[in-house]
């Protein structure tokens, strides 16, 4: 049974996240995108963690996943959330965030007392900020139940990740010393594709996990797993990522990383984004201000790899499609905002007829495409799926922008009036 699995998401009670992201929502746009295990979101906030337990049951009894007791839906919640680990450790401030999975509600909320005993303020966030390091957390994780998982979250971004150049470590070992074997994934995040993660020989033996880390419900899924699921349990999707099982796991859905916020070296408040010799060049440092500029993923898998890209092996490593979110196209189309009324209309009309996002995305032949939508808007998505797309990359907290249509194309369609009619 195919499964479509969403580890990282957030819920109201993070940082700079809709005000309307509840279970309900959560379910909502799950069916909307065609996700079918998504995780709960921020199990630490004791206030979001007393609605997960008024509001979701387990579902069968003992299989590790839940259901929203208020609906019929099939999409269901695994017990998951991310963590900001900001410390000190060999005279440099390390910024980690990670996410932790677990087996049970029970499970989570024994974790959550050991943080708090230790002194971690929960309530401050749906993704709290702890003074603990991240070898401290997974010990904890350990002590809650030693069927939990962690997973070191957008592993690359450069502030905030394991492998951050601003933050980061140089490798697993450096950040989880001795209980690095517990470390069996990691989250390649929106910035970096599997194919750069591969260049680094310290992952051969890692499973990549990719997760929206959506912070509404429209971003649900722009990132997933796609699993074969016998039993729909807990304990088979992590014996799954533990094992690294390229039969069961099928592929993972990721960004273009050119999209991500981070993935060349660039200063946004200059508008000026650049990468390898041009950096070099520049020694680093913003032509326009003359201030450090903020190296992206790029430079730090080039300065952490020891594969060339060309020397890969691509039959070790499970397979990867890569997408861009259907409103994001409908939005080149038009040539206007993606959650403008025009975009939001022809993407609701799409769904109703197609299903789900992922089915229009990956799944319909060319002549379904053009059944439910206009012609040269499939003719979009079909260049999408060839990797025949321009992007110009996104840096320092700037996406990277997609382009996909000609300015004809665009004009057409903005004078096209048959486009409401689909």
């Amino acid at each position: 049974m195919k499964q479509i699995i969403d580890f990282h998401i957030h819920s109201k009670y993070s940082r700079a996240t809709s005000k309307f992201f509840e279970l309900e929502e959560m379910v909502k746009w799950s069916e909307i995108k065609g996700v079918d295990i998504i995780s709960c979101a921020d199990f630490t906030h004791p206030i979001w963690f007393k609605n997960l337990e008024a509001n979701l049951v387990e579902t069968p009894a003992n299989s590790g996943l839940y259901k929203l007791k208020s609906s019929d839906s099939k999409v269901r919640f695994i017990i998951s959330t991310e963590i900001s680990c900001i410390y000190r450790q060999n005279d440099k401030t390390r910024r980690v965030h990670l996410c932790i999975l677990m087996p049970s509600l029970a499970s989570a909320k024994k974790f959550n007392t050991l943080l708090k005993d230790a002194g971690g303020k929960l309530a401050s966030d749906g993704r709290p900020i702890l003074g603990m390091s991240a070898k401290q957390v997974l010990e904890f994780m350990l002590k809650a139940d030693k069927n939990a998982m962690m997973i070191p979250a957008h592993a690359w971004t450069p502030w905030f990740a394991v492998f951050g150049s601003k933050s980061g470590f140089d490798s697993l070992e450096e950040c989880f010393e001795e209980l690095t074997p517990h470390i069996k994934a990691i989250e390649t995040g929106l910035s970096s594709d599997p194919i750069m993660n591969w260049r680094l020989s310290e992952l051969d033996n890692i499973t990549l996990v990719s997760n929206s880390d959506a912070h509404s419900g429209p971003q649900i899924g722009r990132e997933a797993n796609v699993m074969d699921l016998k039993n729909r349990t807990y304990g088979e999707i992590v014996d799954i990522i533990e094992s690294k099982d390229k039969k069961r796991f099928l592929y993972t859905i990721e960004f273009y990383p050119e999209e991500g916020m981070y993935h060349i070296d660039g200063h946004r408040d200059c508008g000026f984004g650049c990468e390898g010799e041009a950096t070099r060049k520049n020694k680093g440092i913003c032509p326009k201000c003359k201030k450090p500029l903020t190296l992206g993923v790029v430079s730090q898998v080039d300065k952490l790899a020891n594969i060339r890209e060309k020397d890969i092996d691509k039959s070790k490593h499970i397979p990867y499609k890569s997408i861009v979110p259907l409103p994001n196209i409908i939005a080149d189309y038009f040539g206007m905002g993606k959650t403008s009324k025009r975009v939001r209309n022809l993407f609701m009309g799409i769904i109703e007829k197609a299903g789900n996002e992922f089915k229009v995305l990956l799944d319909l032949t060319k002549e379904e495409l053009y059944e439910i939508m206009p012609d040269v808007l499939a003719d979009g998505i079909l260049k999408m799926r060839d990797n025949k797309i321009k992007i110009s990359p996104g840096f320092d907290g700037q996406y990277g922008t997609v382009n996909i249509f000609s300015d004809n194309e665009r004009k057409e369609a903005k004078e096209n009036k048959q486009t409401s009619l689909f």
